[in-house]
């Protein structure tokens, strides 16, 4: 029987994780996690990166064979002394549950086994709406921009058949003569898609959509769960680590330098001298990183996978906290604001409800695309960002008084991450997209979000994709035959 030494080098993660709350649960999510023995090195298989993606791969090899698991699953505690909360920096939701004895949604399945708290969220119905005048209910041009995006997202299965090309989804709103016109229709499509319709792809996006969200296309459900788990939703992969996870095989706070690999194996430097070889290394970096030159592959990667890297897009969403001595807005769980600026702080959603976090006076703020550029590049001077928001949320309640703590984080800036999620932009080429997971030299593996075709940007995504990178990565180690080509 063959036998696998794994190896996790935590590659770019000196705050994976973020702050777990310090409550009766929370040492049950890092159990058995503090550090030991001395660097792993000559292995097997060595997985870089210590998100969902990288522990699931290393979880899945091992049923057969900063110093906390999560990646991009991060969060802060926020709040003033005595009124103090776990937010999540990154992802929030599960997207898609189970529907009847269906296909289930993984993360669902691994949130349930360990037991993390989430409430249903009601996205698209229980909401409050407003412009630069007040409030202003223009649900009717919310629910058409509904049926604008589902009657939007049939037409690339047309297209596809006819061997058309793709295209963004502002220009498919155009050709079939439902684009948005007023800054009211305008922040109902942006609600849609999350960025501007002329930086998305029709196909890939009803793709992303219908294998989450629609049984009938294969999807979990519609439903989304909100986690409010003060051990913070990154628990469910310290708590799985935690399971099978012997630390000896871990080395946190590195950060990679360099990656020389060739037939035989490859080697990994870090910063701080350690040199990792291995015969099959899984990066599981994401899609930023890789598009930056923090780090570097000896020789560089072939052109295939350069321009598969380069063809998607690792944009910045970013959400900023603000609390408040109590609550004076909406009940609804999102207000969608209108601007006369398409993308100025458009989408706000309330924590200070009955079964999230009552009477905690906090709400968030999503910007996404130029705004979060913008953010990013004010690096966090939080006197500017605090009047601009403010400005804004004075448009939809003009006596709203100062908050008492705000915050927001910086993915574009991080080293670790460089982004939120990734997205496909438009014309769309899936084989860029299955490039993003093909080995390179038969020994370099990739997982993580971006490389999955039906689900990137989705945190089952990146499950899925570590699960199945792996399951090929044992494959190749069982029977050699079944290794990739030295491409």
């Amino acid at each position: 029987m063959t036998r696998f030494r794994i190896s996790i080098a935590t590659v770019l993660l000196s705050l994976l994780g973020g702050v777990v709350a310090q409550d009766a649960n929370a040492t049950r999510c890092q159990a058995d996690l503090t550090p030991a023995g001395a660097p792993p090195n000559n292995t097997k298989v060595l997985i870089l990166g210590g998100g969902m993606a990288g522990v699931i791969a290393a979880r899945t090899l091992h049923e057969q064979a900063k110093p906390v698991f999560g990646g991009r699953m991060a969060q802060t505690t926020f709040g003033v002394n005595g009124s103090q909360y776990v937010l999540e920096k990154g992802p929030n939701w599960v997207h898609g549950t189970q529907t009847g004895s269906g296909a289930a949604n993984p993360v669902w399945l691994l949130a349930q086994k360990h037991n993390l708290s989430m409430v249903e969220s009601d996205l698209f119905t229980n909401m409050s709406f407003f412009d630069y005048n007040g409030p202003n209910d223009y649900s009717t041009a919310f629910d058409a921009s509904l049926a604008a995006f589902n009657n939007a997202i049939v037409l690339p299965g047309e297209r596809w058949q006819q061997n058309k090309t793709d295209l963004d989804l502002r220009s498919t709103y155009n050709y079939m003569g439902v684009a948005p016109k007023t800054p009211q229709e305008q922040a109902c499509e942006y609600y849609q898609v999350d960025y501007d319709a002329s930086q998305t792809s029709i196909l890939a996006a009803a793709w992303n959509y219908n294998y989450t969200f629609d049984p009938e296309a294969g999807g979990f459900s519609d439903v989304d769960m909100l986690c409010v788990d003060q051990r913070g939703f990154a628990c469910i992969v310290q708590a799985e680590a935690a399971t099978f996870l012997n630390m000896s095989q871990v080395l946190f706070k590195q950060i990679v330098k360099t990656t020389q690999y060739n037939q035989n194996g490859v080697t990994v430097q870090t910063t701080n001298g350690h040199n990792l070889t291995a015969d099959h290394p899984l990066v599981t970096f994401s899609a930023g990183v890789l598009q930056s030159t923090d780090v570097v592959f000896d020789p560089v990667l072939p052109a295939w996978k350069r321009e598969a890297i380069s063809s998607i897009e690792m944009p910045v969403y970013t959400k900023i906290f603000l609390q408040f001595e109590k609550k004076f807005w909406f009940d609804t769980g999102v207000g969608l604001y209108a601007d006369q600026q398409k993308g100025r702080y458009p989408i706000w959603e309330s924590l200070d409800l009955p079964d999230v976090f009552p009477g905690s006076g906090i709400i968030f703020v999503t910007v996404t695309g130029d705004y979060a550029n913008y953010l990013e590049q004010l690096n966090k001077n939080i006197t500017q960002v605090q009047l601009e928001v403010m400005e804004v949320l004075r448009r939809m309640y003009p006596d709203a008084p100062d908050p008492i703590d705000i915050w927001l984080p910086m993915w574009g800036r991080d080293p670790l991450f460089r982004g939120s999620y990734s997205n496909w932009g438009a014309s769309f080429v899936p084989e860029h997209a299955y490039n993003l997971s093909v080995p390179v030299n038969g020994h370099l593996w990739f997982a993580g979000e971006a490389t999955s075709v039906k689900y990137f940007g989705f945190l089952h995504g990146a499950y899925l994709e570590g699960q199945n990178a792996a399951n090929n990565i044992a494959a190749c180690i069982k029977n050699p035959q079944r290794c990739p080509p030295t491409t």
